[in-house]
């Protein structure tokens, strides 16, 4: 089933072009990578999915983006709606000065949840979909702020599970952690996908290998080549996809 499907998209920042004419369907429970230079658009094009690009003055749209079959730059979308069915993880753990439960309640409160049972059940459901259950769960009125690096990131990922999207989006969630907590997001995002579409942005190309079913080489705002991930690494079909994996240019 296609849970995203993108078609002939060319975005403008001012005047300047920044994705041309990149059409590209994204499969449900699956996790996709967006890999290329830096510049080269992909972080662009994964802020387009759930409309984070709407906050850049002087921007502009052309083509149609669906999500579920529903076009979600239509004139009836509700971005915050869109936003809680498309969530958003960033490349530095941004959790809030608030305590690991309230971090991971926010969602909830905000949408006007009152349940207290409801959102407890939701903080500990979600914890443990990031796996992070077990190493907070004697502490969850502590300040989210005293969890280590990668613990941090693990707690945004809950956060964006906790008002229970359909499709999670990570703007280089490991680039700014170390070997071991990269390792346990890699094993979170293939988990991942039993429930949720997950689309990736890394500069790490072992990591787009290991963790994605498929991979979109972009370049210079263009999308290149986009296939299975074994294909893309092994034999990719196009040269400049071949240049850039084996570190010719990047």
């Amino acid at each position: 089933m296609i849970s995203i499907s993108a078609k002939n998209i060319d975005f403008y920042y001012g005047d300047f072009h920044a994705i041309k004419n990149v059409s590209m369907e994204i499969e449900a429970n699956s996790v996709t990578a967006f890999i290329g230079p830096s510049g080269c658009g992909k972080s662009t094009f994964l802020r387009l999915l759930n409309r984070m690009n709407d906050l850049i003055d002087h921007t502009r749209l052309e083509g149609q983006i669906l999500i579920n079959n529903e076009n979600i730059y239509g004139k009836d979308v509700q971005v915050d709606e869109l936003r809680k069915r498309v969530g958003m993880v960033f490349q530095k753990p941004n959790p809030f000065p608030k305590s690991i439960f309230e971090n991971v309640a926010y969602g909830l409160r905000v949408n006007g949840v009152s349940d207290k049972n409801f959102i407890e059940q939701k903080v500990v459901e979600s914890l443990n979909s990031a796996t992070l259950w077990d190493e907070v769960k004697d502490k969850l009125k502590k300040s989210a702020f005293e969890l280590s690096g990668g613990q941090q990131q693990r707690l945004c990922i809950a956060r964006a599970l906790a008002v229970s999207p359909s499709i999670i989006l990570m703007d280089e969630p490991a680039s700014a952690l170390d070997p071991i907590s990269t390792a346990k997001i890699e094993d979170l995002i293939y988990d991942l996908k039993k429930n949720y579409t997950v689309v990736i942005v890394t500069h790490n190309m072992q990591q787009a290998s290991r963790v994605s079913d498929k991979t979109a080489f972009f370049y210079l705002g263009e999308l290149i080549e986009y296939d299975e991930t074994q294909k893309i690494f092994i034999n990719p079909s196009v040269e400049a996809t071949q240049n850039y994996i084996t570190g010719r240019f990047g």
